[in-house]
């Protein structure tokens, strides 16, 4: 059966002037595709297998090629919008013809020249498109385990759960929306750590490093800050939530633990208008 979407070993069942038709028998002439006269090798004879992949042309006709694409069914992969119009957005993933996403399967509008993560799918006219809707399309089975540093993509974002990730874009990942005090959006590629394995695989991760490890680079960041405001914050740790992590991209607590250390150490005096640099 010779499958949409998927990368396999046909067999050259005729030749014509403009390519040869393949087939998943040899010698089977119903149902049979096109490979362009282009792709096919020079010394190709009847009955000699060659590896293709299968998607559809323009005129919604089967056709095969040579040519590797970046995706195939079932699989995810980072692709560039390379077009936008009036019914979705088009994608380059390896072949002459570019892979359309359509506004329904995407998560957010999408820009030309950006990249995002993506799934193959057939849709009901049984054409190839392609989706940002990916979480079904992940795995729970990592090998990751607590405190493991990992990689992933961010695919959707929920103001009431956190951030999605895609890890090793395979993988189940999320960041919870309390471990989220910087800005982050959808194709974004980051680093984590892994703060615990659910009982369901998922993972659920942290940007930040353990408290006494992340320490150094908090009072890294609040004496920087505190030197872009010559030298004197205009707020302390008694600051709302909300000016700290717009200020600085800090929870109140890490705000707080970093300033008292920088207390400790002499580097900082606090008073009830700010925090000056000594």
């Amino acid at each position: 059966m010779i499958e949409l979407g998927k990368l396999q070993t046909l067999y050259m069942v005729k030749r014509t002037n403009f390519g040869v038709y393949l087939n998943d028998e040899a010698g089977k002439l119903d149902g049979r595709i096109l490979l362009p006269k282009k792709q096919v090798p020079q010394d190709m004879q009847n009955g000699d297998a060659i590896k293709v992949f299968v998607y559809k042309d323009s005129e919604d006709r089967p056709i095969a090629t040579t040519h590797v694409p970046k995706l195939t069914l079932g699989e995810l992969a980072v692709l560039k919008v390379v077009s936008l119009s009036s019914i979705g957005a088009f994608l380059d993933w390896g072949l002459e013809k570019d892979l359309f996403l359509p506004f329904k399967e995407q998560t957010q509008s999408v820009k030309e020249g950006k990249e995002y993560l993506v799934t193959l799918y057939i849709d009901k006219s049984e054409r190839l498109c392609a989706s940002m809707k990916i979480y079904d399309s992940l795995s729970t089975d990592s090998p990751y385990k607590k405190d493991d540093h990992v990689t992933g993509t961010i695919y959707s974002i929920n103001e009431d759960f956190g951030a999605f990730i895609a890890i090793d874009n395979k993988y189940h990942g999320m960041i919870p929306i309390k471990e989220l005090h910087k800005k982050i959006y959808i194709g974004d590629t980051i680093q984590a750590r892994v703060t615990r394995v659910r009982e369901d695989g998922k993972l659920d991760l942290s940007l930040r490093e353990k408290a006494y490890i992340q320490m150094d680079t908090d009072c890294d960041l609040v004496m920087s800050t505190i030197e872009s405001y010559d030298g004197v914050l205009p707020f302390t740790d008694k600051a709302s939530p909300a000016v700290i992590e717009r200020e600085l991209g800090l929870s109140k607590n890490a705000f707080k633990r970093a300033v008292g250390r920088l207390l400790k150490q002499g580097k900082i005096q606090i008073n009830p208008h700010g925090i000056r640099k000594i």
